[in-house]
C-alpha cells in the first residue's frame, strides 16, 4: 500500500538520501543507514531509497537487512533492476547461490548491458554447478582427504632456497622467527615447509575436545585477541607491542584469522607455526571465516590458490574444520567466536562434545553455526540477526548461560567496535576486536585483553587499544563483490 505524502515531504526526503549518500562516500557506514532511515520513514515510496540502505548494511555485514531492504524496493518497483541486484548480493554473501542466481537473471533481463551482473551471475551458476557435482561424488564414495594424500618427503627443496629449514618436521623457535620476518619482506615460505605446517597442525587439532580448556599458571599471562581478518602487519604489531607467543606468554587468537585483507595466508602459517611451537602457548577458535563459504566470497580461497595451489586450499579447509569452537579460561570465562544459542539449555559439556569435524561446514543453523554467528543485543529475549545468519542474545540470555554453566562471563568476536573493544549485559559480556581500520575504511581502533591470575578474583583483565599501522597496498584477491559495494 502506497502512502501519499507531499511534494515538500518527498522533497526533504530526497535532500535527506543526499546526505546519506555524502556519508556512505565518506565511509560513515552507519551513519548513512540512519540516514537513509530518516529518508524512508517520511517518503517510504522510493525504491532507490531502500536499495541505497542494503548497499549501507552490505558494507556493514548486515546480509539480512540488505535482503530485507531488497524486497522492499523490488515491491515498491518490480522493474527496479538495483533491488534485485542488492538483494542478490546478500543472498550470495550468505552462500545462498541459487537465490542470488534468480535475482542476477532479473537484473540481466532487465539490464542487459549490466557486465557486473553477467559475471555475478556466471559465478552463480558455476558454484551451483561444482557443488552438485561434489555433492554426487559424496553420496557415491567415500571421499579421500587430500590431506591424506601429501607426502611432504617428496617435495624437494632447492639448495637456493634462503630461509631457515625444517629438519625432522620440527618447528624452531629460529624457524618461526625468520618465516616471520619473510613475511614482512613479502616473501613466502617454501610449500614443503608450508605444506608440514598444516597438516601437523591439523593431526593436533584432529584429538581436541570443541571446547577446550586453558589454564593460566601463576607466572604466567593469557592475550586473547579478537578478528585480525588478513591484516598480517597490525597482527605482528600486536606481538611488538605485547611480546611474543611464549611458555610463559600464552596468546588465544578467536576466529576469522582470514579473508578480508591480502595477506590471510601469512597470518595462519604464523598462527599454527606457534601452535606447533607452544601448545599451550597459543590457542585457537574456529570463526565463521574459517569456512569454505566464506573463503570463497572474501578471499581467502583466491589468495592460497595465488601464492601456492588449490591443493593448499583444500587442505587448509579440511584444517578448518578441526579447529576447536570453544575455549573455557581458568574454568570461568567462555571463550567463543560469535556468542550463544537460540536454546536455554545449552551446557559447556554439549559444546564440548560438538563433532564438529564429522559436520565440516557449520550451515546457516543449529548449535554449531549459532556459536559461530550469533551477537549480543542491549533488549532482553532473542531477535533475529541483521546480517541473515544466527540470532542476537540480550543481557538475560548470557546472565542465565553463566549461571547455569557456573562461569562469570562470555569474551567473543566476531563484531567491529571502534574502541576495539565493548563491555555489555552488565560486564558478562564482552566483544574483542583485533583489526584496526578494519578493511581500511572503519577507522576503529583494535584491541587486546591480558588475563593473569588474580588473588582476589579469578583473574584480572587489562584492556589494551592500538592503532593499525602502515602496511603494502595490495589489491583484494577476490572481486566476486567489485563493482557490487
Amino acid at each position: 500500500m502506497t502512502t501519499q505524502v507531499s511534494e515538500e515531504v518527498a522533497a526533504k526526503a530526497n535532500a535527506i538520501k543526499e546526505e546519506a549518500n555524502v556519508l556512505f562516500a565518506n565511509k560513515k557506514f552507519n551513519d548513512a543507514v540512519e540516514k537513509y532511515t530518516e529518508a524512508i520513514e517520511l517518503n517510504p515510496n522510493v525504491a532507490a531509497f531502500y536499495a541505497n540502505r542494503a548497499f549501507a548494511h552490505t558494507k556493514l555485514e548486515a546480509y539480512g537487512a540488505a535482503i530485507l531492504d531488497g524486497d522492499k524496493a523490488v515491491e515498491i518497483d518490480p522493474k527496479y533492476a538495483k533491488g534485485y541486484y542488492r538483494r542478490g548480493v546478500g543472498k550470495y554473501a550468505l552462500a545462498r547461490y541459487k537465490e542470488a542466481a534468480k535475482d542476477f537473471r532479473v537484473v540481466v533481463k532487465i539490464a542487459p548491458n549490466d557486465k557486473d551482473a553477467k559475471l555475478k551471475l556466471e559465478d552463480c551458476e558455476k558454484t551451483i554447478a561444482r557443488m552438485a557435482f561434489e555433492k554426487a561424488i559424496a553420496s557415491n564414495e567415500v571421499v579421500k582427504k587430500v590431506s591424506d594424500s601429501i607426502d611432504t618427503q617428496s617435495i624437494i627443496v632447492e639448495d637456493s632456497y634462503d630461509g631457515v629449514r625444517i629438519d625432522d618436521g620440527k618447528i624452531t623457535k629460529e624457524f618461526v622467527d625468520d618465516m616471520i620476518e619473510r613475511f614482512v619482506a613479502q616473501k613466502k615460505i617454501h610449500k614443503r615447509y608450508a605444506y608440514e605446517i598444516i597438516l601437523q597442525v591439523r593431526k593436533y587439532f584432529m584429538e581436541q575436545p570443541s571446547l577446550v580448556d586453558v589454564d593460566i599458571p601463576e607466572d604466567s599471562k593469557l592475550t586473547i585477541c579478537g578478528d585480525v581478518h588478513g591484516q598480517f602487519y597490525d597482527f605482528v604489531n600486536i606481538f611488538k607491542l605485547n611480546g611474543r607467543p611464549s611458555e610463559k606468554h600464552a596468546y588465544l587468537f578467536n576466529g576469522d584469522f582470514v579473508d578480508r585483507g591480502t595477506f590471510s595466508l601469512e597470518i595462519i602459517l604464523t598462527l599454527f607455526a606457534y601452535k606447533l611451537l607452544y601448545p599451550t602457548g597459543m590457542y585457537l577458535t574456529r570463526g565463521n571465516h574459517e569456512t569454505d563459504d566464506m573463503n570463497k566470497v572474501y578471499g581467502f580461497e583466491d589468495e592460497v590458490k595465488a601464492k601456492f595451489s588449490e591443493t593448499m586450499f583444500k587442505i587448509f579447509s579440511e584444517t578448518f574444520t578441526t579447529l576447536p569452537l570453544a575455549h573455557l579460561v581458568q574454568k570461568k570465562i567462555f571463550v567463543v567466536h560469535g556468542g550463544l544459542s537460540s536454546r536455554d539449555d545449552v551446557t559447556l559439556e554439549e559444546i564440548r562434545n560438538i563433532d564438529r569435524i564429522g559436520k565440516g561446514q557449520p550451515g546457516q543453523g543449529g548449535l554449531m553455526s549459532e556459536l559461530l554467528w550469533a551477537d549480543p543485543q542491549p533488549q532482553p529475549g532473542r531477535s533475529p540477526s541483521v546480517r541473515g545468519v544466527g540470532q542476537r542474545f540480550g543481557p538475560d540470555v548470557t546472565e542465565n548461560f553463566c549461571k547455569m554453566n557456573n562461569i562469570d562471563m562470555i569474551i567473543r568476536s566476531h563484531e567491529v567496535k571502534q574502541q576495539g573493544y565493548h563491555v555489555e549485559h552488565n560486564g558478562r559480556c564482552v566483544t574483542i576486536f583485533s583489526a584496526p581500520n578494519y578493511c581500511d575504511t572503519q577507522g576503529n581502533k583494535g584491541a587486546y585483553i591480558n588475563v593473569t591470575p588474580d588473588k582476589t578474583t579469578t583473574v584480572k583483565l587489562d584492556y589494551v587499544q592500538f592503532e593499525a599501522v602502515e602496511h603494502p597496498k595490495t589489491q583484494p584477491y577476490s572481486n566476486r563483490f567489485r563493482g557490487g559495494f
